[in-house]
């Protein structure tokens, strides 16, 4: 079985999507797929680009972004340095 070039990324309810590629983080992706996602640092420290992941997998290349073991348990990630592994999900935090 060979794997997929790319997964898909959902934003939201209303079916807003884009190719995610498992080479580069997911607000590359998104961004180059015209989705506008806030960020800032792009290194998983400022947490401007959180997100809630409620659907797939994602993996990370640096060994502890800036979540704590509690918020990962819940589902959120750092989308500039996360990297999909499977279809995703994403939802945004109500600010």
């Amino acid at each position: 079985m060979s794997t997929a070039p790319f997964f898909t990324a959902r934003v939201g309810s209303d079916g807003t999507q884009c190719d995610a590629w498992p080479d580069q983080p997911l607000l590359v992706s998104l961004e180059q797929g015209g989705i506008n996602w806030p960020s800032s640092c792009r290194n998983g420290t400022c947490r401007t680009c959180i997100c809630l992941l409620t659907e797939g997998r994602v993996r990370y290349e640096i060994d502890w972004p800036g979540l704590s073991a509690e918020e990962k348990a819940e589902g959120w990630v750092l989308p500039c340095v996360a990297r999909p592994v499977s279809d995703v999900t994403l939802q945004v935090p109500a600010v």
